[in-house]
């Protein structure tokens, strides 16, 4: 089994370098760490990095999950190696690039890629918003899925992840004690579906709605409350359609003896607050 220990970064393909970096900044409250001609990194908490943008296709993502070691980077060469599934050791300027010592890159099944990463490099300084929105760290992914039980079973199999609830057929699934780090949405294709931010306070997730509502940027789900993490939410839309996410309060499972529920796919089951998502994933 691949021991996964966090998650790291976010690589998303743009046509509009500048404007994603500007709203990444100007709008998201990220600090701008690192800058190519044809890419930008930027961060919301200690990590090198959160986000990549790059010149290309908004549909070509990466997710970064990092390993322990190096020896947790053989076993997962392994693991992969033994179950067949097609995977590619980064060469020396790939690792560069992604600012880690060494990676695997693999595909699941519904197509997503990901890159299993060892040593990623964190912060020299601390993290400085470029405005202050309350970020506290990069917490958590959506991904599509063309086929959410078959893509669970192969991230529980494979892998330490574990589905502490489902909504439908979506499971929010975790390898640490964060209710999800990644959450699986039927779609017709693969791909980031969203990005989470955690911030401070409620305050913060308001504060937010108000300013995002001023600025004309389109709220596409909240403000609200998740039924089954708990936590305060406020999803928008940025650049090339990506949904990004505020949210507050996300429930921790430490409880030995804690057993994953089955909410319905319902707008009461993504929100006890009564806000109803105008996302394609969120929707029946």
């Amino acid at each position: 089994m691949i021991n996964l220990v966090d998650l790291r970064y976010a690589r998303m393909g743009t046509p509009d370098l500048e404007g994603a970096v500007r709203f990444a900044t100007e709008v998201i409250g990220l600090e701008i760490v690192h800058r190519v001609p044809d890419k930008a990194y930027l961060r919301g908490d200690d990590r090198d990095h959160n986000v990549v943008y790059f010149k290309g296709d908004p549909a070509d993502h990466v997710l970064g999950l990092e390993l322990e070691d190096e020896y947790g980077l053989e076993a997962a060469i392994a693991e992969l190696a033994a179950a067949d599934i097609p995977h590619r050791r980064g060469t020396e300027d790939e690792c560069a690039d992604r600012r880690v010592m060494d990676f695997v890159t693999f595909q699941d099944p519904s197509g997503n890629r990901f890159d299993l990463v060892v040593r990623p490099f964190f912060g020299t300084r601390r993290y400085f918003p470029s405005r202050d929105a309350g970020i506290t760290e990069f917490s958590h992914v959506g991904l599509r899925t063309t086929d959410a039980p078959r893509d669970e079973k192969f991230w529980t199999t494979h892998f330490n992840m574990r589905a502490n609830d489902w909504i439908g057929d979506a499971a929010l699934m975790s390898f640490d004690a964060v209710h999800h780090r990644v959450a699986l949405f039927p779609a017709d294709r693969p791909g980031i579906q969203h990005l989470n931010f955690q911030v401070a306070s409620i305050d913060d997730v308001m504060r937010s709605y108000y300013l995002l509502s001023d600025l004309q940027v389109r709220i596409v789900f909240g403000p609200g409350r998740h039924a089954s993490s708990g936590a305060m939410f406020l999803y928008y839309e940025g650049p090339d359609g990506m949904v990004y996410e505020y949210s507050h309060g996300v429930r921790m499972i430490d409880d030995p003896s804690y057993r994953p529920r089955q909410f319905p796919f319902t707008p009461e089951a993504f929100c006890v607050w009564g806000a109803k998502p105008d996302v394609p994933e969120f929707q029946d």
